[in-house]
């Protein structure tokens, strides 16, 4: 699974009352300034692709990935070409869907698919659901995120907030599927993402922790996120 963060513009939601004429405040009653963080008040607009236009913005999403991916263009064109493959062999399964966030240009993305009990498990998920989440996807109410690709402001302020971009995302991929529970694999050594999709709403499957697990010789730790 990923969450990767690249770097777009900001945007900034106004919070607290206005100070009229005849009320001037003194400076221990004036109101706290503005907010900063990714609010989509002023900025970016959420919408699902098509295949066919997933097709067509290939390569903007494939740049958005590569933003994030660290290290020289030869490291940058690797790490692309490799999200790319995944995505293209991802966007033939049953449900799948893609939805990206943009203002001017484009600023977020996040997709996946739903697990089904009538059909293969998704590679890579089979031995490593626990019990607790296979009623949910019998009932097709099980949805896979597989990437999350937002902006560091995004990850670092105001993750709570219920218009935090990545909480737009990964709640629309859910709503729009009318899922009970999403579901994301993480490597049990990348902390950095656990930590980032635990301020974003997703918990441990009962039981597991960074020190605890179901699972404690597997290489992947479960995180479950309510629609």
């Amino acid at each position: 699974m990923t969450v990767n963060v690249p770097v777009p513009p900001t945007t900034t939601e106004l919070l607290g009352g206005h100070v009229g004429p005849d009320r001037r405040a003194t400076p221990n009653q004036r109101r706290p300034g503005p907010e900063r963080g990714s609010s989509p008040t002023a900025g970016e607009r959420v919408r699902e692709l098509t295949r066919g236009q997933i097709e067509d913005r290939m390569g903007e999403l494939g740049d958005l990935y590569a933003q994030t991916s660290g290290g020289g263009p030869w490291a940058w064109n690797q790490a692309r070409s490799a999200f790319l493959r995944r995505l293209a062999a991802d966007v033939r399964r049953p449900g799948f869907e893609l939805v990206i966030a943009e203002s001017t240009e484009l600023t977020g993305c996040a997709y996946g698919f739903p697990v089904r009990g009538d059909g293969p498990w998704w590679e890579g998920f089979d031995g490593h659901l626990p019990g607790s989440l296979l009623r949910p996807a019998a009932c097709g109410r099980l949805f896979v995120i597989s990437v999350i690709l937002v902006p560091p402001r995004v990850r670092r302020e105001n993750q709570g907030r219920p218009w935090n971009l990545a909480r737009r995302l990964q709640k629309r991929l859910l709503t729009d599927h009318g899922a009970a529970l999403g579901v994301m694999l993480v490597s049990r050594s990348d902390s950095r993402t656990a930590e980032a999709l635990r301020s974003w709403g997703w918990r441990y499957v009962e039981g597991d922790s960074p020190r605890t697990s179901p699972f404690p010789h597997g290489p992947l730790r479960v995180l479950i996120l309510g629609a």
